[in-house]
């Protein structure tokens, strides 16, 4: 039935009786559409709305409300209020705590707004009801009956009308107000509402209804097929999983299709700029994904696998900075010295400059802690442009931390150098593996065997991560690891490396850092100004020499920082005191070192450079740097055993033994009896026993303390040694050298006994300490006890055996 022949039909069963004039407050509402009959609760909180409301409560409690264009106008204009409305009469209002008023409402009859004025603050208005005489009758009935069918059918379909509800609107009889009972329960737009409210013939408004409910049933049966289909396509319902799918589901209804992620991913890998490997099996698994059920576990490993390999940077490079000039000042401004690792650095980017498509480089800086190896490596970035990452390998003991795990395993992932790749977001950063020496194995594999591939230049360019599994170009990256010692580390993977040793640094060095560095630092973050508080040199000094002994600056600035929280809290007392914020300056002299840290941790040892018998001052190599040994030897009645204490390794004992072997061919040069060993027993005791102590270089170090105790020579206390020892009283060159000569210029020792061999070191030296300390290059044991002992030794000749004694000793050397 057409829209003008149901209007000429519905004319026949009505027509209009009579209209009616009101004037009464006005009140606009927003998102809601108030109809007849209906008990609606809201809160009103404009106080152009309160002041309406409460004249209506002071009259009949009869007021006119009407839905606004705009919700979110606070005060609507009339032309911004739809013109027709509801009369309602009030049943209930409540003033809450806010000042608010909470209202129930019934909607009573609709009405057009005839003019509007503002009275008072609040709206009123003159307005027009209309009563329409309604003629009962078959067309009227078959009208109502079509009406209930269909809202019968839409709560069955829908799950937001209750079953009393339906009931309700169907024992209507009379038909204006059963349509306001089904267009209230609709869910409908604003618009739509509005749209009824405005119809005010009654059976008008039921027509309309009714071809509103063919609508929205016809919604709600594709909606329910849609559903439907999803669950029979879903074989473990799961919330997530059943809006994914009923998405995608209304997607196919509207014939939009399910390939617009195929169609991104596609894109993305066509732009990625792949290696033609890569390509080929990003597009393969592609299209493995294109034919996946989507909520299956396979297809969440694909799109993972996909994404992983759009992630990493294919082609994406940083420009690098090939200023020479640049990149020292560069490592000028961050570290202080270090002169022949920083010339070593930049002959590495003098050569980078002038190939042009260089292989990526491979350093290792090797050294105790805190001498700013990984400073350095974040340097070498700023210097060349390039991203910097870094990866801690200390206490990694699996293999697929750096190749990845293959695919097969649930939650598989890339090794960290494709995850490292991935962070840096370019082909060419500078990254550090850090505490390369620090790795370990066990069953799982061997991690730094997995390096061997990473840090060759001849092999890096296709390197193979176990989860991407396709090659990936490594070649263009600045590795750089770091190391405290290269003892540890696999020799095969030491032969990937260009090793640089940075050393400890000397006195000067350290203040100098200090002044320039760890002071400024350790200021800034504890909010102290150069005006609050000034550190002298002899204050620093103080904290270099009698608070610190390490190779590195790391225990120095911790102490230095410990200064300056005690001043910050000086200074913040001292400003709530005075009530001022201008405070003396705080002079940090020698002085006031020891009043803000306490005792000296460490002792004066110029007093402990006293000349001992048996006590010979040796020099050893640790992870942290070079540092003194004293060695002490005893003389015991007993029969002829050498003890040796102090967590001695077996390289150390040995050593002891070769030097007693030594002393035992050498006696009668000695002026020792040639059995002075046999009714006596030596102890050898290397303090701080609790330490291991391993190394063939403390073996003169051992014989003078055992001649020393012998002959009851005293050994030089301000002369330090070191040296390997053989049978015949060679002394062989050590390693260590420039650490072991520091340790000692360190602790105020400023001559030094050290083998021939090792004089070709002397350039590794600090001109300043070259200077100051006297060195004795030495060849054989004689050498050594003539600069290490008080006074030379007499030799003393033995008288010739007689025959019998001859043969007494023989014996007792043979049942010996």
């Amino acid at each position: 039935m057409g829209r003008a022949s149901r209007r000429r039909w519905a004319e026949m069963l009505s027509s209009k009786e009579k209209s009616e004039t009101r004037r009464l407050p006005m009140m606009p509402v927003r998102d809601v559409v108030i109809f007849p009959h209906m008990m609606t609760p809201f809160v009103v909180g404009r106080e152009s709305s309160v002041r309406a409301l409460e004249e209506a409560l002071a009259t009949d409690k009869k007021i006119f409300l009407a839905t606004q264009h705009d919700a979110t106008v606070d005060e609507p204009r009339p032309d911004e209020i739809y013109q027709v409305g509801t009369i309602v009469n009030i049943v209930q209002s409540l003033r809450l705590p806010d000042g608010n008023i909470k209202v129930l409402v019934e909607g009573l009859e609709r009405a057009r707004i005839v003019s509007v004025t503002d009275e008072e603050g609040f709206f009123r208005a003159v307005v027009r009801t209309f009563q329409f005489k309604i003629e009962t009758g078959p067309q009227l009935d078959a009208l109502i009956a079509r009406v209930t069918s269909l809202f019968e059918q839409y709560v069955k379909l829908s799950q937001n009308v209750n079953y009393e509800t339906m009931v309700a609107a169907i024992r209507v009889d009379d038909p204006g107000r059963l349509a306001d009972t089904v267009a209230a329960n609709l869910q409908l737009t604003i618009e739509e509402k509005q749209e009824l409210l405005e119809i005010f013939d009654p059976i008008d408004r039921l027509n309309r209804i009714a071809d509103m409910l063919d609508i929205e049933i016809e919604k709600l049966n594709v909606d329910r097929a849609i559903q439907g289909r999803v669950k029979r396509q879903m074989e473990r319902a799961q919330k997530e999983y059943y809006l994914n799918e009923k998405i995608k589901a209304i997607q196919k209804e509207l014939g939009r299709g399910e390939k617009s992620e195929i169609d991104e991913l596609k894109k993305k890998i066509e732009a990625a700029g792949m290696t033609k490997d890569a390509y080929e099996k990003a597009m393969a698994e592609l299209r493995r994904l294109e034919n996946m059920p989507p909520m299956s576990a396979e297809s969440t490993v694909s799109r993972n696998y996909l994404e992983w390999l759009l992630a990493v940077p294919w082609k994406q490079r940083t420009r690098e900075i090939r200023d020479l000039k640049y990149a020292e000042k560069v490592l000028d401004e961050d570290h202080y010295g270090l002169e022949k690792v920083k010339e070593r650095i930049l002959e590495f980017l003098a050569v980078r400059r002038l190939v042009k498509q260089p292989k990526g480089s491979i350093l290792c800086f090797v050294g105790p802690p805190g001498v700013g190896k990984t400073s350095l490596g974040m340097s070498i970035a700023r210097a060349t442009g390039r991203k910097f990452v870094r990866l801690s390998l200390g206490g990694v003991r699996d293999e697929a931390e750096i190749r990845g795990h293959r695919r097969t395993y649930i939650g598989a992932l890339p090794g960290q150098i494709i995850q490292m790749m991935r962070k840096a977001g370019t082909r060419n950063p500078v990254f550090m593996l850090d505490e390369v020496d620090k790795m370990s194995m066990d069953f799982r594999g061997d991690p730094s065997a997995a390096l061997l591939e990473v840090l060759d230049p001849e092999q890096n360019y296709m390197f193979m991560d176990h989860y991407l599994d396709v090659e990936y170009d490594l070649s263009q990256v600045f590795f750089i690891c770091t190391a405290n010692v290269l003892h540890t580390v696999p020799p095969a993977l030491q032969d990937r490396m260009e090793v640089i040793r940075l050393s400890g640094y000397t006195e000067p060095e350290k203040l100098e850092i200090a002044k320039r560095f760890l002071v400024p630092k350790q200021m800034k973050q504890s909010g102290l100004k150069p005006e609050m508080v000034e550190f002298t040199e002899e204050g620093l000094l103080r904290i270099i020499r009698y608070y610190t002994r390490e190779a590195g600056v790391r225990n120095l600035e911790r102490e230095i920082g410990n200064i300056c929280r005690k001043v910050a809290r000086a200074v913040v007392n001292a400003r709530s005191s005075k009530q001022r914020q201008d405070v003396p300056k705080v002079l940090v002299d020698a002085e006031a070192v020891a009043r803000y840290l306490g005792p000296e941790k460490f002792r004066d040892l110029e007093a402990e450079k006293r000349n001992e018998i048996g006590a010979a001052v040796g020099l050893a190599w640790t992870e942290v740097g070079g540092q003194l040994l004293t060695t002490e030897a005893i003389i015991m009645d007993g029969k002829g055993k050498l003890i040796t204490t102090g967590k001695l390794g077996d390289v150390m004992q040995e050593s002891a033994q070769a030097a007693m072997s030594y002393i035992r061919s050498r006696a009668q040069m000695l002026g020792l009896p040639r059995d002075f060993y046999r009714h006596i027993d030596i102890h050898v005791h290397v303090p701080e026993g609790a330490i291991p102590k391993d190394g063939p270089s403390a073996g003169i170090t051992i014989a003078t303390a055992i001649v020393s105790a012998l002959t009851k020579v005293p050994v030089r206390g301000d002369v330090a040694m070191t040296g390997e020892i053989t049978l015949r009283g060679k002394v062989l060159p050590i390693g260590g050298l420039k650490e072991k000569l520091l340790a000692a210029h360190r602790h105020g020792i400023l001559e030094a006994v050290l083998p021939r061999g090792n004089e070709k070191d002397l350039p590794d030296i600090p001109e300043n300490v070259r200077n100051q300390m006297k060195l004795h290059f030495v060849e054989s044991m004689d050498e050594v006890l003539k600069i290490a002992l008080e006074r030379e030794l007499p030799a003393v000749p033995l008288p010739a055996p007689s025959p019998v004694d001859v043969v007494v000793q023989a014996g007792e050397e043979a049942l010996h």
